[in-house]
């Protein structure tokens, strides 16, 4: 099936075309016809399916078929918004949609702004308004505050990696930048998993929405071997350290999952010590930092990326061949994206998981979402010798849960009030 049988434009499905993809992949051949026709939209798909081109050619094709509205004959007003939980992921979004501007007969002004950096230059950027801002929620505001920018005249909002800003660390920011908004605009959410209470959430957003989830559709699973490998917890540096020097010549890039900035200094530090090239990645780097060993990485000048879940949403990394989790996500959610940094587009993939005994009933959970068995291995040399901790309730309730209000319940509120509140859209533009 080609690109022009969506509805888009030959500029657009050429674009599309230089850009890598031979035909639509599963989540833009049902997204993009009804991000044309203007419905709101929840897609989910797997990581490297192609979600952010589902939304970016067609929001590229509905703001060239409108002419933009100013209130000068040099300003231009924001008519599209894309909101993303990291920096890198708002670069990344923001380089696909210049490469698919780039093909349209009329300049559109793309403004990638995040925190992390400077403000002057992102608001120097802005004079003179934009067609379409890339940002993260608190870069954002910040903006919003310094009155260089204004969103009364936006059409169209993404949520990018759509169950991250729905979670308890954005809720408060997305909640005041929903209220900015008019209330009548598409709304495009996206992401790779949409867990049951975040789909309420979504609800709270959405009007009338077309729900496309791809998971799990024939074709459409990334192709990755999934290995679960038991250790001590005190070993696992060792453990990685002997499997990155005997796959030395085949894994010429490898990204490792840990729990804290912490860890990640640590653990680069005794692999750099013993010959490894390996560096850390986490929010406590700076952002030109950050984005130097992302690009570094990406041209192998890197061998190891020790890195927190920054690293764990929307990266996309050519040809990732190893995926290892020195520490296990938090949930199994977070499992998914981290090993969706690798086989992607097509590629094969290897996720690694170190298992401990104290962190074997919290891998079993993860298999449980996902569907599937993961045999347990173990290398000679490293056999475990710890036993799982018995955990006492010392909560003096029985375990009952308390009247306090929950996670859920704390970000319903806060999208169903930001919904409410939204600015009504202004009638002289």
């Amino acid at each position: 099936m080609p690109f022009d049988t969506l509805g888009l434009t030959p500029a657009l499905a050429q674009a599309a075309a230089a850009s890598g993809f031979a035909a639509p992949t599963a989540i833009q051949a049902a997204a993009i016809p009804a991000i044309l026709q203007g419905r709101d939209l929840r897609g989910s798909a797997q990581t490297g399916s192609g979600k952010t081109a589902a939304f970016s050619l067609p929001l590229l094709q509905r703001l060239a078929a409108e002419p933009a509205s100013s209130t000068s004959s040099t300003a231009r007003r924001l008519r599209a918004l894309v909101l993303v939980p990291t920096r890198e992921l708002a670069a990344q979004v923001g380089e696909t949609l210049e490469d698919f501007a780039r093909h349209l007969p009329e300049r559109l002004k793309i403004v990638v702004a995040v925190g992390g950096v400077s403000i002057n230059p992102q608001m120097m950027r802005l004079r003179g308004g934009a067609d379409i801002v890339i940002a993260t929620p608190g870069r954002l505001l910040d903006l919003v505050e310094h009155n260089a920018l204004a969103l009364d005249a936006v059409s169209m909002l993404v949520l990018d990696e759509a169950d991250r800003l729905f979670d308890l660390g954005f809720a408060e920011e997305l909640g005041r930048i929903l209220a900015l908004l008019p209330k009548q605009r598409q709304n495009l959410l996206f992401s790779a998993t949409f867990p049951t209470a975040i789909q309420a959430l979504a609800d709270a957003v959405l009007r009338d929405p077309v729900l496309v989830d791809v998971q799990g559709e024939p074709g459409t699973a990334p192709d990755i071997v999934q290995r679960a490998i038991e250790v001590d917890a005190n070993r696992r540096t060792q453990l990685l350290r002997q499997l990155l020097k005997e796959n030395e010549g085949t894994w010429d890039r490898v990204l490792v999952f840990v729990a804290t900035q912490h860890a990640a200094q640590t653990v680069a530090e005794k692999l750099y010590k013993n010959g490894i090239y390996a560096v850390p990645f986490h929010g406590d780097i700076a952002q030109g930092t950050r984005s130097d060993i992302l690009a570094q990485f990406k041209q192998s000048r890197w061998d190891v990326v020790i890195a927190t879940d920054l690293a764990a949403r929307g990266l996309d990394i050519a040809q990732l061949p190893v995926v290892i989790n020195y520490d296990l996500p938090r949930s199994p959610t977070d499992y998914i994206h981290r090993i969706g940094r690798t086989g992607r587009a097509g590629a094969s993939g290897l996720a690694i998981s170190f298992v401990s005994a104290a962190t074997e009933a919290h891998f079993r959970l993860i298999e449980k979402r996902q569907g599937l068995r993961v045999p347990r291995e173990r290398i000679e040399g490293f056999e475990p010798t710890e036993v799982a901790p018995t955990v006492v309730d010392t909560s003096g309730n029985g375990g009952i849960k308390g009247t306090r209000p929950s996670k859920k319940d704390k970000l319903r509120a806060a999208v169903a009030k930001a919904a409410e509140t939204s600015t009504p859209p202004k009638t002289d533009h």
